[in-house]
């Protein structure tokens, strides 16, 4: 998969200059210049769309012509962050460093789960040449939770167990919850059976902190209850607000990068705990 993600690399860019050696242990790569455009690639299997996306997400607002992504492949899997979750949380959080307007959208057009793929993304992202500079020192309180139980190959009722076992654990803390369930049929739906859930908790000051789980890919483990997987998801979510800060530990080196590649002025952002991934 790192492959895909070079051949991605080398689509955005005009000019890369990249040499793998033999034993395929040594990289030599020279950058060219960020030109963006209308771009379509087929993301490698072994990793979720997600791992891609990421790296666009950073590189995008720099481009010379505002960028437009198609992206094939696995839209939700178990180790990378979903699109689901990068939708929710990294877009509105790029919004606060002033990067918007009508041209900054994420639509999932198909849903694919691991190990089949078949799902489809478009990413669009206008051309930003300055970064505003940041203040997210208070996260302040929780107002609201929304979601998404998303299945596909499998009965629309799982989607509704989750919703049901998750709502069971946040209905202690606050009432203004509402998951949506998303169940996408024929070809929409990619090639694997799965189901999964993103939860998103939004502060009063506008930030965001979320948690999501996936089911375990087809023949890969031990298959997963959608009630478990429901209640799982909602723990984590209770972790991450209670790690605090105003940028979930999925989205810390995003923020941070954001924040360096300002202009010459302090930005201050209060982090939880660095997780492993940053």
């Amino acid at each position: 998969f790192e492959a895909s993600f070079i051949r991605l690399l080398d689509k955005v860019t005009n000019g890369s200059r990249i040499e793998i050696n033999q034993t395929g242990t040594v990289l030599f790569y020279q950058p060219g210049l960020l030109y963006g455009g209308s771009v379509e690639h087929d993301c490698s299997l072994q990793r979720s769309i997600g791992y891609y996306l990421e790296a666009l997400l950073m590189l995008a607002p720099f481009m010379k012509t505002s960028l437009k992504a198609t992206l094939r492949g696995v839209t939700n899997d178990p180790t990378d962050p979903t699109v689901d979750l990068l939708k929710s949380t990294a877009l509105p959080l790029m919004k606060k460093f002033g990067i918007d307007g009508e041209g900054f959208d994420l639509k999932v057009v198909k849903r694919g789960m691991a190990p089949g793929g078949g799902g489809e993304i478009v990413f669009t992202c206008p051309v930003r040449r300055t970064i505003r500079p940041v203040q997210l020192t208070d996260p302040g309180k929780i107002k609201r939770i929304r979601g998404v139980a998303y299945s596909v190959r499998v009965s629309p009722q799982m989607a509704n167990r989750i919703v049901e076992s998750a709502r069971g654990i946040l209905n202690q803390f606050l009432p203004d919850i509402y998951i949506y369930t998303d169940h996408m049929k024929g070809v929409n739906s990619g090639k694997s059976p799965g189901f999964g859930l993103t939860l998103v908790a939004e502060t009063l000051n506008g930030s965001f902190h979320s948690a999501e789980i996936s089911s375990t890919p087809q023949g890969q483990g031990d298959p997963i209850l959608p009630e478990d997987l429901g209640r799982n998801c909602a723990k984590l979510l209770l972790e991450e607000i209670h790690r605090g800060g105003c940028v979930d530990s999925s989205n810390q080196s995003l923020a941070l990068l954001l924040m360096t590649l300002g202009q010459q002025d302090v930005s201050k952002v209060l982090l939880g705990p660095l997780s492993p991934y940053t």
